[in-house]
Protein backbone atom coordinates (compact mmCIF):
# COMPACT_ATOMS: atom_id res chain seq x y z
CA UNK A 1 0.00 0.00 0.00
CA UNK A 2 0.74 3.50 -0.65
CA UNK A 3 3.01 5.16 2.34
CA UNK A 4 0.81 7.79 3.43
CA UNK A 5 2.92 8.73 6.81
CA UNK A 6 6.40 8.79 4.54
CA UNK A 7 4.74 10.36 1.61
CA UNK A 8 3.22 13.55 4.33
CA UNK A 9 6.93 13.58 6.15
CA UNK A 10 8.55 14.03 2.78
CA UNK A 11 6.59 16.96 2.26
CA UNK A 12 7.09 18.74 5.49
CA UNK A 13 10.90 18.17 5.30
CA UNK A 14 10.54 19.60 1.35
CA UNK A 15 8.81 22.69 2.75
CA UNK A 16 11.99 23.05 5.12
CA UNK A 17 14.40 22.44 2.59
CA UNK A 18 12.60 25.25 0.27
CA UNK A 19 13.96 27.91 2.98
CA UNK A 20 17.59 26.92 3.18
CA UNK A 21 17.38 26.63 -1.10
CA UNK A 22 15.57 29.88 -0.67
CA UNK A 23 18.35 31.60 1.79
CA UNK A 24 21.37 29.74 -0.30
CA UNK A 25 19.84 31.35 -3.58
CA UNK A 26 19.47 34.48 -2.70
CA UNK A 27 20.80 36.55 0.20
CA UNK A 28 23.32 34.08 1.34
CA UNK A 29 24.10 32.84 -1.82
CA UNK A 30 28.09 31.44 -1.93
CA UNK A 31 28.45 32.29 -5.71
CA UNK A 32 27.33 36.16 -5.04
CA UNK A 33 29.50 38.51 -7.77
CA UNK A 34 30.97 41.61 -5.96
CA UNK A 35 29.36 44.63 -7.71
CA UNK A 36 31.26 47.64 -6.03
CA UNK A 37 34.48 47.62 -4.16
CA UNK A 38 35.24 50.67 -1.89
CA UNK A 39 38.77 50.95 -0.08
CA UNK A 40 39.56 47.77 -1.52
CA UNK A 41 36.78 46.29 -0.02
CA UNK A 42 33.86 44.58 -1.50
CA UNK A 43 31.09 46.68 -0.34
CA UNK A 44 28.00 45.05 -2.59
CA UNK A 45 27.23 41.87 -4.14
CA UNK A 46 24.32 40.82 -6.53
CA UNK A 47 23.10 37.47 -6.49
CA UNK A 48 21.07 37.54 -9.55
CA UNK A 49 22.62 35.85 -12.71
CA UNK A 50 24.81 37.25 -15.37
CA UNK A 51 25.35 40.81 -13.30
CA UNK A 52 28.25 42.86 -13.79
CA UNK A 53 30.76 42.60 -11.78
CA UNK A 54 33.97 44.45 -10.61
CA UNK A 55 37.21 42.30 -10.51
CA UNK A 56 37.28 40.82 -6.85
CA UNK A 57 40.13 42.24 -4.41
CA UNK A 58 42.11 39.38 -2.52
CA UNK A 59 40.70 37.98 0.16
CA UNK A 60 41.58 37.68 3.64
CA UNK A 61 41.04 34.38 4.15
CA UNK A 62 38.58 32.64 7.53
CA UNK A 63 39.13 34.04 10.85
CA UNK A 64 42.48 33.19 11.46
CA UNK A 65 41.38 31.25 14.70
CA UNK A 66 39.53 28.89 11.70
CA UNK A 67 43.26 28.34 10.53
CA UNK A 68 44.51 27.41 13.51
CA UNK A 69 44.06 24.12 14.10
CA UNK A 70 43.01 20.72 11.88
CA UNK A 71 39.91 20.18 13.83
CA UNK A 72 37.98 23.04 12.01
CA UNK A 73 38.06 21.27 9.00
CA UNK A 74 35.80 18.43 10.57
CA UNK A 75 34.04 20.20 13.60
CA UNK A 76 31.54 22.34 11.83
CA UNK A 77 30.27 19.32 9.52
CA UNK A 78 29.60 17.20 12.50
CA UNK A 79 27.45 19.97 14.15
CA UNK A 80 25.79 20.32 10.36
CA UNK A 81 25.09 16.66 9.75
CA UNK A 82 23.29 16.71 13.78
CA UNK A 83 21.49 19.82 13.31
CA UNK A 84 20.42 18.64 9.73
CA UNK A 85 19.23 15.60 10.92
CA UNK A 86 17.05 16.52 13.01
CA UNK A 87 14.79 17.83 10.43
CA UNK A 88 13.65 13.97 9.53
CA UNK A 89 12.07 13.29 13.22
CA UNK A 90 10.50 16.74 13.04
CA UNK A 91 9.06 15.76 9.54
CA UNK A 92 7.58 12.02 10.78
CA UNK A 93 6.59 14.04 13.73
CA UNK A 94 4.29 16.77 11.97
CA UNK A 95 3.43 14.33 9.45
CA UNK A 96 1.58 11.76 12.51
CA UNK A 97 0.13 14.69 13.88
CA UNK A 98 -1.31 16.11 10.34
CA UNK A 99 -2.70 12.48 10.22
CA UNK A 100 -3.82 11.23 13.38
CA UNK A 101 -0.98 8.68 13.63
CA UNK A 102 0.26 8.86 16.85
CA UNK A 103 1.16 5.53 17.81
CA UNK A 104 4.52 4.43 17.88
CA UNK A 105 4.89 4.15 14.21
CA UNK A 106 6.51 7.45 13.58
CA UNK A 107 9.02 6.65 16.28
CA UNK A 108 10.49 3.47 14.60
CA UNK A 109 10.51 5.38 11.23
CA UNK A 110 12.49 8.13 13.22
CA UNK A 111 14.54 5.81 16.11
CA UNK A 112 18.01 5.79 13.55
CA UNK A 113 17.82 9.09 12.11
CA UNK A 114 17.39 10.50 15.53
CA UNK A 115 20.18 8.53 16.65
CA UNK A 116 22.59 9.39 14.15
CA UNK A 117 21.92 12.99 14.39
CA UNK A 118 22.33 12.90 18.06
CA UNK A 119 25.77 10.76 17.32
CA UNK A 120 27.04 13.73 15.11
CA UNK A 121 26.21 16.49 17.56
CA UNK A 122 28.03 14.35 20.29
CA UNK A 123 31.14 14.11 18.07
CA UNK A 124 30.38 18.17 17.15
CA UNK A 125 30.52 19.33 20.74
CA UNK A 126 33.09 16.97 21.58
CA UNK A 127 35.65 17.97 18.93
CA UNK A 128 34.54 21.74 19.49
CA UNK A 129 35.75 21.39 23.27
CA UNK A 130 38.72 20.29 22.23
CA UNK A 131 39.67 22.66 19.94
CA UNK A 132 39.25 25.03 22.02
CA UNK A 133 41.08 23.32 24.55
CA UNK A 134 43.82 23.37 21.87
CA UNK A 135 43.98 26.92 20.26
CA UNK A 136 42.00 29.54 22.75
CA UNK A 137 45.44 29.97 25.09
CA UNK A 138 42.69 30.57 28.27
CA UNK A 139 43.58 26.83 29.99
CA UNK A 140 39.78 25.54 29.16
CA UNK A 141 37.44 23.91 26.97
CA UNK A 142 33.95 24.86 27.97
CA UNK A 143 33.01 29.01 28.24
CA UNK A 144 29.38 28.47 28.32
CA UNK A 145 29.93 30.44 25.06
CA UNK A 146 26.00 30.95 23.35
CA UNK A 147 27.73 29.09 20.28
CA UNK A 148 28.81 26.77 22.59
CA UNK A 149 25.47 26.52 24.15
CA UNK A 150 23.72 26.69 21.06
CA UNK A 151 24.59 23.27 20.41
CA UNK A 152 24.11 21.70 23.59
CA UNK A 153 20.30 23.38 23.20
CA UNK A 154 19.34 20.24 20.66
CA UNK A 155 21.67 17.97 22.52
CA UNK A 156 20.15 17.80 25.41
CA UNK A 157 16.27 17.73 24.41
CA UNK A 158 17.24 14.91 21.79
CA UNK A 159 18.90 13.12 24.42
CA UNK A 160 15.89 13.56 26.63
CA UNK A 161 13.38 12.58 22.86
CA UNK A 162 15.73 9.31 22.74
CA UNK A 163 14.75 8.31 26.24
CA UNK A 164 11.28 8.83 26.12
CA UNK A 165 10.53 7.27 22.90
CA UNK A 166 11.77 4.43 24.87
CA UNK A 167 8.09 4.56 27.46
CA UNK A 168 5.98 4.86 24.83
CA UNK A 169 7.64 2.34 22.57
CA UNK A 170 7.33 -0.14 25.93
CA UNK A 171 4.65 1.00 27.60
CA UNK A 172 2.35 3.93 25.09
CA UNK A 173 3.26 6.75 27.38
CA UNK A 174 4.79 10.24 26.91
CA UNK A 175 3.01 10.41 23.29
CA UNK A 176 2.29 14.25 23.71
CA UNK A 177 5.50 14.72 25.59
CA UNK A 178 7.91 13.06 22.41
CA UNK A 179 5.68 15.48 19.96
CA UNK A 180 6.67 18.75 22.11
CA UNK A 181 10.35 16.95 22.51
CA UNK A 182 11.06 16.57 18.68
CA UNK A 183 9.71 19.79 18.26
CA UNK A 184 11.69 21.69 20.56
CA UNK A 185 14.86 20.08 19.34
CA UNK A 186 14.30 20.89 15.40
CA UNK A 187 13.21 24.34 16.58
CA UNK A 188 16.46 24.55 19.04
CA UNK A 189 19.03 23.92 15.84
CA UNK A 190 17.56 26.90 13.69
CA UNK A 191 17.92 28.78 17.07
CA UNK A 192 21.48 27.73 16.72
CA UNK A 193 22.05 28.68 13.07
CA UNK A 194 20.34 32.08 13.97
CA UNK A 195 23.07 32.52 16.78
CA UNK A 196 26.14 31.34 15.03
CA UNK A 197 25.14 32.99 11.78
CA UNK A 198 23.43 36.32 12.48
CA UNK A 199 26.15 38.14 14.29
CA UNK A 200 23.72 39.12 16.63
CA UNK A 201 26.13 37.50 19.78
CA UNK A 202 29.82 38.69 20.27
CA UNK A 203 31.15 34.98 20.47
CA UNK A 204 35.14 33.72 19.87
CA UNK A 205 33.16 30.87 17.67
CA UNK A 206 30.77 33.12 15.78
CA UNK A 207 32.24 33.96 12.98
CA UNK A 208 29.98 35.73 10.24
CA UNK A 209 27.92 38.51 10.27
CA UNK A 210 25.33 38.28 7.23
CA UNK A 211 22.06 39.52 6.03
CA UNK A 212 20.27 36.72 7.31
CA UNK A 213 19.57 37.14 10.70
CA UNK A 214 15.85 38.58 10.25
CA UNK A 215 15.43 35.33 7.54
CA UNK A 216 16.41 32.65 10.46
CA UNK A 217 14.21 34.61 13.16
CA UNK A 218 10.84 34.71 11.14
CA UNK A 219 11.45 30.95 10.37
CA UNK A 220 12.31 30.04 13.54
CA UNK A 221 8.94 31.76 14.63
CA UNK A 222 6.97 30.23 11.76
CA UNK A 223 8.53 26.71 12.75
CA UNK A 224 7.20 26.84 16.78
CA UNK A 225 4.20 28.63 15.95
CA UNK A 226 3.03 26.33 13.32
CA UNK A 227 4.31 23.15 15.24
CA UNK A 228 2.65 24.21 18.24
CA UNK A 229 -0.69 25.12 16.15
CA UNK A 230 -0.54 21.81 14.55
CA UNK A 231 -0.48 20.01 18.15
CA UNK A 232 -2.94 22.13 19.67
CA UNK A 233 -5.70 21.29 16.60
CA UNK A 234 -4.44 17.68 16.37
CA UNK A 235 -4.23 17.13 20.31
CA UNK A 236 -7.72 14.78 20.50
CA UNK A 237 -5.47 12.30 17.90
CA UNK A 238 -2.92 12.00 20.69
CA UNK A 239 -4.06 8.53 22.99
CA UNK A 240 -4.25 9.63 26.82
CA UNK A 241 -1.16 7.87 28.37
CA UNK A 242 -1.38 4.85 30.63
CA UNK A 243 -1.14 5.76 34.17
CA UNK A 244 2.83 5.29 35.52
CA UNK A 245 2.17 2.08 38.13
CA UNK A 246 4.97 3.53 40.29
CA UNK A 247 7.56 6.66 40.41
CA UNK A 248 9.91 3.69 41.55
CA UNK A 249 10.01 1.89 38.01
CA UNK A 250 12.59 2.17 35.43
CA UNK A 251 9.87 4.19 33.53
CA UNK A 252 9.74 6.73 36.28
CA UNK A 253 13.28 7.32 36.31
CA UNK A 254 13.33 7.84 32.81
CA UNK A 255 10.62 10.28 33.19
CA UNK A 256 13.02 11.85 36.37
CA UNK A 257 15.82 11.78 33.79
CA UNK A 258 13.35 13.86 31.11
CA UNK A 259 12.27 16.67 33.86
CA UNK A 260 16.31 16.95 34.86
CA UNK A 261 16.94 17.22 31.06
CA UNK A 262 14.09 19.61 30.29
CA UNK A 263 15.36 21.76 33.58
CA UNK A 264 18.89 21.58 31.84
CA UNK A 265 17.57 22.70 28.98
CA UNK A 266 15.48 26.15 29.88
CA UNK A 267 17.90 27.00 31.92
CA UNK A 268 20.73 26.98 29.43
CA UNK A 269 18.40 28.56 26.68
CA UNK A 270 17.46 31.41 29.42
CA UNK A 271 21.06 32.49 30.15
CA UNK A 272 22.06 32.26 26.55
CA UNK A 273 19.14 33.97 25.16
CA UNK A 274 18.19 36.92 27.95
CA UNK A 275 20.98 39.22 26.95
CA UNK A 276 19.10 39.17 23.07
CA UNK A 277 16.20 39.96 24.36
CA UNK A 278 16.81 42.90 26.80
CA UNK A 279 18.98 44.28 24.34
CA UNK A 280 16.38 44.17 21.43
CA UNK A 281 13.86 45.59 24.54
CA UNK A 282 15.78 48.11 26.22
CA UNK A 283 19.07 48.78 24.32
CA UNK A 284 20.62 47.86 27.45
CA UNK A 285 23.80 45.26 27.17
CA UNK A 286 23.93 42.73 29.91
CA UNK A 287 25.32 38.96 30.47
CA UNK A 288 24.88 35.77 32.07
CA UNK A 289 28.17 34.95 33.98
CA UNK A 290 29.57 31.55 34.07
CA UNK A 291 28.29 31.00 37.77
CA UNK A 292 25.16 31.62 36.20
CA UNK A 293 25.67 28.16 34.22
CA UNK A 294 27.56 26.41 36.50
CA UNK A 295 24.71 27.25 39.64
CA UNK A 296 22.28 25.21 36.97
CA UNK A 297 24.35 22.68 35.69
CA UNK A 298 26.01 20.75 38.86
CA UNK A 299 23.33 19.85 40.68
CA UNK A 300 21.32 18.89 37.72
CA UNK A 301 24.32 16.89 36.40
CA UNK A 302 24.71 15.26 40.03
CA UNK A 303 20.82 14.13 39.79
CA UNK A 304 21.22 12.67 36.15
CA UNK A 305 24.04 10.65 37.13
CA UNK A 306 22.43 9.27 39.63
CA UNK A 307 19.11 8.46 37.94
CA UNK A 308 21.38 7.14 35.25
CA UNK A 309 22.63 4.59 37.66
CA UNK A 310 19.48 3.75 39.24
CA UNK A 311 17.34 3.42 36.48
CA UNK A 312 19.54 1.43 34.17
CA UNK A 313 19.15 -1.14 36.07
CA UNK A 314 15.72 -0.74 37.41
CA UNK A 315 12.55 -3.04 36.14
CA UNK A 316 9.75 -2.02 34.34
CA UNK A 317 6.29 -0.61 36.04
CA UNK A 318 7.56 -1.71 39.67
CA UNK A 319 10.87 -1.76 41.62
CA UNK A 320 10.62 -2.70 44.61
CA UNK A 321 13.01 -1.67 47.23
CA UNK A 322 14.66 -5.77 47.22
CA UNK A 323 15.27 -5.81 43.96
CA UNK A 324 16.63 -2.62 43.04
CA UNK A 325 18.85 -3.44 46.58
CA UNK A 326 20.07 -6.37 45.28
CA UNK A 327 21.53 -4.86 41.91
CA UNK A 328 22.53 -1.58 43.69
CA UNK A 329 24.34 -2.73 46.77
CA UNK A 330 27.56 -3.88 44.90
CA UNK A 331 27.57 -0.08 43.50
CA UNK A 332 26.83 1.64 46.09
CA UNK A 333 29.43 -0.15 48.18
CA UNK A 334 32.30 0.49 45.42
CA UNK A 335 31.43 3.89 44.90
CA UNK A 336 31.32 4.97 48.79
CA UNK A 337 34.57 3.06 49.01
CA UNK A 338 36.09 5.54 46.07
CA UNK A 339 34.63 8.26 48.10
CA UNK A 340 36.93 7.22 51.24
CA UNK A 341 40.12 6.53 49.36
CA UNK A 342 39.51 9.68 47.33
CA UNK A 343 39.29 11.52 51.27
CA UNK A 344 42.21 9.24 52.25
CA UNK A 345 44.14 10.09 49.39
CA UNK A 346 43.78 13.93 50.30
CA UNK A 347 41.42 15.23 48.15
CA UNK A 348 39.27 17.82 49.86
CA UNK A 349 36.90 19.07 46.92
CA UNK A 350 33.56 18.07 48.10
CA UNK A 351 31.86 18.23 44.50
CA UNK A 352 34.79 16.00 42.81
CA UNK A 353 34.46 13.71 45.81
CA UNK A 354 30.42 13.31 45.32
CA UNK A 355 31.38 13.41 40.91
CA UNK A 356 34.30 10.16 41.73
CA UNK A 357 30.95 8.35 43.99
CA UNK A 358 28.53 8.77 41.68
CA UNK A 359 30.49 7.58 38.73
CA UNK A 360 31.83 4.93 40.64
CA UNK A 361 28.37 3.86 41.19
CA UNK A 362 26.86 4.26 37.64
CA UNK A 363 29.80 1.91 36.35
CA UNK A 364 29.47 -0.62 38.69
CA UNK A 365 26.07 -1.12 38.60
CA UNK A 366 26.16 -1.25 34.75
CA UNK A 367 29.28 -3.51 34.77
CA UNK A 368 27.39 -5.81 37.25
CA UNK A 369 24.26 -6.04 35.46
CA UNK A 370 26.17 -7.03 32.18
CA UNK A 371 28.59 -9.94 34.15
CA UNK A 372 25.07 -10.86 35.58
CA UNK A 373 23.06 -11.46 32.42
CA UNK A 374 26.61 -13.02 30.51
CA UNK A 375 27.11 -15.23 33.23
CA UNK A 376 23.35 -16.84 32.83
CA UNK A 377 24.17 -17.62 29.25
CA UNK A 378 25.47 -21.18 28.36
CA UNK A 379 27.61 -19.78 25.91
CA UNK A 380 31.94 -18.97 27.02
CA UNK A 381 32.37 -15.51 28.58
CA UNK A 382 33.12 -14.11 25.18
CA UNK A 383 30.69 -15.31 23.06
CA UNK A 384 28.02 -14.68 25.50
CA UNK A 385 28.86 -11.22 25.91
CA UNK A 386 29.03 -10.83 22.06
CA UNK A 387 25.42 -12.81 22.14
CA UNK A 388 24.37 -10.57 24.70
CA UNK A 389 24.85 -7.17 22.86
CA UNK A 390 23.59 -8.53 19.60
CA UNK A 391 20.72 -8.81 20.99
CA UNK A 392 20.11 -6.21 22.46
CA UNK A 393 22.45 -3.46 20.82
CA UNK A 394 20.24 -0.65 22.07
CA UNK A 395 19.76 -1.23 25.82
CA UNK A 396 23.52 -2.40 25.91
CA UNK A 397 24.65 0.81 23.57
CA UNK A 398 22.96 3.04 25.99
CA UNK A 399 24.70 1.27 28.80
CA UNK A 400 28.29 2.27 26.92
CA UNK A 401 26.95 5.39 26.37
CA UNK A 402 25.97 6.12 30.23
CA UNK A 403 29.52 4.87 31.32
CA UNK A 404 31.02 7.04 29.07
CA UNK A 405 28.97 10.27 30.43
CA UNK A 406 30.09 9.15 34.02
CA UNK A 407 33.80 9.19 32.60
CA UNK A 408 32.96 12.42 31.42
CA UNK A 409 31.76 13.96 34.47
CA UNK A 410 34.57 12.86 36.17
CA UNK A 411 36.93 15.02 33.82
CA UNK A 412 34.70 18.19 34.05
CA UNK A 413 34.97 17.65 37.68
CA UNK A 414 38.48 17.06 38.42
CA UNK A 415 39.57 19.74 35.28
CA UNK A 416 37.52 22.43 37.23
CA UNK A 417 37.45 21.45 40.93
CA UNK A 418 41.30 20.24 40.91
CA UNK A 419 43.16 22.82 37.97
CA UNK A 420 46.67 24.69 39.00
CA UNK A 421 46.56 27.77 37.45
CA UNK A 422 50.17 30.20 37.42
CA UNK A 423 51.67 33.03 35.93
CA UNK A 424 55.36 32.65 35.65
CA UNK A 425 58.10 34.64 34.33
CA UNK A 426 61.15 33.18 33.21
CA UNK A 427 64.61 34.35 31.72
CA UNK A 428 66.47 32.45 28.61
CA UNK A 429 68.12 30.15 30.30
CA UNK A 430 66.32 29.95 33.92
CA UNK A 431 64.03 26.98 35.62
CA UNK A 432 61.17 28.21 37.16
CA UNK A 433 59.03 26.19 39.47
CA UNK A 434 55.34 26.33 39.23
CA UNK A 435 51.89 24.17 39.55
CA UNK A 436 54.17 20.96 40.90
CA UNK A 437 56.57 20.97 37.88
CA UNK A 438 59.48 22.92 36.84
CA UNK A 439 59.97 25.04 33.15
CA UNK A 440 63.04 25.83 31.97
CA UNK A 441 63.24 27.93 28.91
CA UNK A 442 65.76 27.34 26.42
CA UNK A 443 65.38 29.78 23.51
CA UNK A 444 62.70 30.88 20.60
CA UNK A 445 62.12 30.34 17.45
CA UNK A 446 60.61 32.12 14.41
CA UNK A 447 59.28 30.04 11.26
CA UNK A 448 57.55 31.40 7.85
CA UNK A 449 55.22 29.25 6.50
CA UNK A 450 53.00 30.82 3.69
CA UNK A 451 49.84 31.58 5.46
CA UNK A 452 51.13 32.85 8.51
CA UNK A 453 54.36 33.74 11.02
CA UNK A 454 54.80 31.35 13.82
CA UNK A 455 56.76 32.78 16.64
CA UNK A 456 57.66 30.50 19.76
CA UNK A 457 59.46 29.50 22.85
CA UNK A 458 60.68 25.87 23.69
CA UNK A 459 60.46 24.98 27.45
CA UNK A 460 61.56 21.73 29.19
CA UNK A 461 59.63 20.98 31.58
CA UNK A 462 61.19 18.42 34.16
CA UNK A 463 60.03 17.38 37.35
CA UNK A 464 59.43 19.00 40.83
CA UNK A 465 62.69 18.52 41.83
CA UNK A 466 64.01 20.17 38.51
CA UNK A 467 65.83 17.32 38.01
CA UNK A 468 64.82 15.18 34.96
CA UNK A 469 63.10 16.43 32.17
CA UNK A 470 59.76 14.92 30.67
CA UNK A 471 59.31 16.82 27.71
CA UNK A 472 59.73 20.19 25.70
CA UNK A 473 56.64 22.19 25.12
CA UNK A 474 56.30 24.77 22.18
CA UNK A 475 53.83 26.96 23.03
CA UNK A 476 53.58 29.97 20.15
CA UNK A 477 52.15 33.40 18.75
CA UNK A 478 50.80 32.51 15.12
CA UNK A 479 50.47 35.79 12.56
CA UNK A 480 48.50 36.33 9.81
CA UNK A 481 48.60 38.41 6.75
CA UNK A 482 45.89 40.83 7.03
CA UNK A 483 44.61 39.66 10.59
CA UNK A 484 44.68 42.15 13.46
CA UNK A 485 45.55 40.44 16.00
CA UNK A 486 47.83 37.28 16.29
CA UNK A 487 46.57 33.88 18.14
CA UNK A 488 48.28 32.63 20.46
CA UNK A 489 48.46 29.17 20.30
CA UNK A 490 49.20 27.09 24.04
CA UNK A 491 51.23 23.67 23.87
CA UNK A 492 50.07 20.61 25.66
CA UNK A 493 51.97 17.61 27.24
CA UNK A 494 49.20 14.56 28.20
CA UNK A 495 50.45 12.10 31.21
CA UNK A 496 48.10 9.06 32.45
CA UNK A 497 47.60 11.64 35.12
CA UNK A 498 47.31 15.07 34.44
CA UNK A 499 47.88 17.59 31.01
CA UNK A 500 50.24 20.45 32.00
CA UNK A 501 49.30 23.40 29.64
CA UNK A 502 51.75 26.54 28.53
CA UNK A 503 50.49 29.34 26.66
CA UNK A 504 52.71 32.36 26.25
CA UNK A 505 51.19 35.45 28.45
CA UNK A 506 53.68 37.73 27.15
CA UNK A 507 57.00 39.65 27.65
CA UNK A 508 59.84 39.54 25.32
CA UNK A 509 62.50 37.00 23.97
CA UNK A 510 64.78 37.66 26.78
CA UNK A 511 62.50 36.43 29.66
CA UNK A 512 59.20 35.36 28.45
CA UNK A 513 55.51 35.42 30.47
CA UNK A 514 53.86 31.48 30.57
CA UNK A 515 50.50 30.77 31.64
CA UNK A 516 50.93 27.68 33.56
CA UNK A 517 47.88 24.96 33.59
CA UNK A 518 47.77 21.88 35.29
CA UNK A 519 44.48 19.48 34.74
CA UNK A 520 44.00 16.13 36.14
CA UNK A 521 42.35 13.79 34.05
CA UNK A 522 42.03 15.82 31.06
CA UNK A 523 42.07 13.11 28.93
CA UNK A 524 38.88 11.01 30.37
CA UNK A 525 36.62 14.28 28.96
CA UNK A 526 38.14 13.07 25.29
CA UNK A 527 37.98 9.46 25.91
CA UNK A 528 34.38 9.53 27.70
CA UNK A 529 33.05 11.16 24.14
CA UNK A 530 34.62 8.37 22.45
CA UNK A 531 32.90 5.82 24.47
CA UNK A 532 29.33 7.71 24.06
CA UNK A 533 29.53 8.08 20.88
CA UNK A 534 30.68 4.50 20.54
CA UNK A 535 27.54 3.68 22.92
CA UNK A 536 25.78 5.30 20.19
CA UNK A 537 26.98 3.32 17.06
CA UNK A 538 26.05 -0.13 18.94
CA UNK A 539 22.99 1.33 19.85
CA UNK A 540 22.63 2.65 16.37
CA UNK A 541 22.67 -1.21 15.28
CA UNK A 542 19.45 -1.75 16.82
CA UNK A 543 17.02 -2.95 13.62
CA UNK A 544 14.03 -0.67 12.96
CA UNK A 545 10.79 -1.44 15.00
CA UNK A 546 12.35 -4.05 17.06
CA UNK A 547 11.95 -4.22 20.87
CA UNK A 548 13.00 -6.00 23.83
CA UNK A 549 14.00 -9.48 23.29
CA UNK A 550 15.74 -10.91 26.12
CA UNK A 551 14.80 -11.92 29.50
CA UNK A 552 17.41 -10.82 31.86
CA UNK A 553 16.21 -13.15 34.89
CA UNK A 554 14.13 -15.78 35.18
CA UNK A 555 10.43 -14.21 35.13
CA UNK A 556 12.14 -10.87 35.43
CA UNK A 557 11.56 -7.77 33.25
CA UNK A 558 13.40 -7.94 29.09
CA UNK A 559 15.91 -5.01 29.49
CA UNK A 560 14.69 -2.10 26.68
CA UNK A 561 16.55 -2.37 23.68
CA UNK A 562 15.38 0.78 22.64
CA UNK A 563 17.66 3.01 23.40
Amino acid sequence: GSDGLGAMALAVMGMVSIFWFGVMATIANPFAVCTSIVDGVCSATSWMPFAASVAPVEGLGPNPLLQNHILMAVHPPMLYVGYVGMTVPFGFAIAALLRGDTGKAWLDRTHRWTLVSWIFLTIGITLGAWWSYEVLGWGGYWAWDPVENAALLPWLSATAFLHSAIVQRRRGMLQAWNFMLVIATFSLTILGTFLTRSGVILSVHSFTQSAIGPAILAFLVLVVAGSLTVFVLRASVVAQSPRLDSLMSREGFILANNLLLTMFTVALLFGTTYPLIVQSIAGDEVSVGRSFYDRAAVPIALLLLLMIGVGSVAPWRVATGRVLWERLRWAIAVGLVAGALAVVLGLDSVGVTITLVLAAFVTTAIVIRFVSVVGRRPESPIAAAGKVVRNEPGYWGGQIAHIGIALVAVSLATTSGLAVRDTIEVGRGDTVAAAGWCFHYIDAFEVREPHRTVTGVRVDVLDDMCSDVRTTLTPSINSYPGAGQPIATPDVWTTWSTDVYLGIAGGSIEAIKLNVFVFPYQWLLWFGGLVVVVGGAVAFSRKPGRGAVASHHHGDERASSDV
